[in-house]
């Protein structure tokens, strides 16, 4: 019997628990940019996403010459007045070779922590070398993710943070107290960009808002815009983009579903992986300001599915799947069915 590796939520959540999560981002992030080094490798295509008037589901496929991967994710932001997470997630790995899954893992936690990965990695390449202070409108579920990554990857020291919803602010300074940061709670997205080396955006509402003003920006600031991630769901005022080097992870689906959707088509934009192969620039001034318009990216979720399956295989948190249907003759399935309970009475 061929056995596929399932990696359950609680299963996934008590290795987190023996993990320093710093550190696990860190070397999430060195996957990720390695990952992205070989992004000529990989089959790309912008994800396959149904939409409804409750929110959008999605399957985000892609493979290389071994492994084929895929995540399957909705995006329903009415969830939260339900006492629902707005984002869930599952993810499958599957060699190329003969088709079949190997590994089946939830993937909701590793959303988040593949995002902040990602977001940390671009942030290192982009964001001044001297950035300590980042202001974070927005403080969700993302939020503490987010907030690790920079401080581990970046350097990050200070946090700025604002959401419409005050709780969400006392639960993300709750969560962080361990942590040590300095952190200001801050009434409106204004008051929190003053002086900011870094603004992350994540806010949850599907439609075309504006969480930050180009008012709000100031030379040599890098954007980390994660909340635009869909058609008809945006951040940032337009003159923002026009004022910024603006980057991205796979161009076709980012002019579906970022920030970027919002003006022509040959608006110029870099895809990011140029930067790290030297194929483009990246921050050329410290007063110069970068945008990264990111949506998440199918190589993401192959890269931190990826490196999940390596931390985990063969261990106790690991259990096994029926899955694949293997007959004793290949040519014959049905005889598994009428070989049990066939007969004439």
């Amino acid at each position: 019997m061929t056995s596929v590796s399932f990696l359950s939520v609680e299963e996934l959540l008590e290795w987190l628990r023996t993990q320093d999560i710093q550190t696990l981002l860190v070397e999430l992030t060195e996957r990720i940019e390695a990952d992205f080094l070989r992004w000529d490798s990989f089959d790309k295509t912008p994800r396959v996403a149904n939409h409804s008037q409750f929110g959008v589901i999605e399957l985000m496929p892609t493979q290389d010459e071994i492994t084929y991967g895929f995540k399957y994710v909705n995006g329903h932001p009415i969830n939260t007045k339900l006492g629902k997470q707005t984002v869930t997630a599952f993810g499958v790995l599957s060699d190329v070779e003969s088709g079949y899954p190997r590994f089946l893992s939830e993937m909701t936690y590793l959303t988040a922590l593949r995002t902040a990965a990602t977001s940390a990695m671009v942030a290192k390449h982009l964001a001044r070398k001297d950035s300590k202070h980042m202001a974070m409108i927005g403080a969700g579920a993302q939020a503490e993710f987010q907030a690790l990554a920079f401080a581990a990857v970046v350097g990050i020291e200070s946090f700025a943070v604002t959401d419409t919803d005050p709780a969400a602010v006392e639960k993300f300074i709750l969560n962080m107290q361990p942590y040590g940061f300095e952190i200001v709670s801050c009434l409106d997205a204004n008051s929190a960009t003053a002086g900011a080396d870094v603004i992350t955006t994540c806010t949850a509402d599907k439609r075309n808002a504006i969480v930050l003003e180009d008012a709000d920006v100031a030379p040599g600031m890098h954007i980390n815009a994660i909340g635009g991630d869909c058609p008809g769901k945006t951040e940032l005022e337009l003159d923002i983009l026009n004022g910024a080097t603006v980057f991205v992870e796979y161009e076709p689906q980012t002019r579906i579903e970022g920030e970027i959707q919002a003006v022509d088509d040959d608006f110029p934009v870099t895809e990011f992986h140029q930067v790290l192969k030297g194929q483009a620039p990246g921050r050329i001034s410290d007063s110069q300001i970068t945008l990264f318009d990111s949506v998440g990216f199918a190589i993401e979720d192959f890269s931190v599915l990826a490196f999940i399956e390596e931390r985990v295989f063969d261990t106790q948190h690991v259990v096994g799947l029926d899955l694949v249907a293997e007959p004793a003759e290949a040519k014959d399935l049905f005889a598994n069915i009428a070989r049990k309970g066939n007969s004439n009475g």
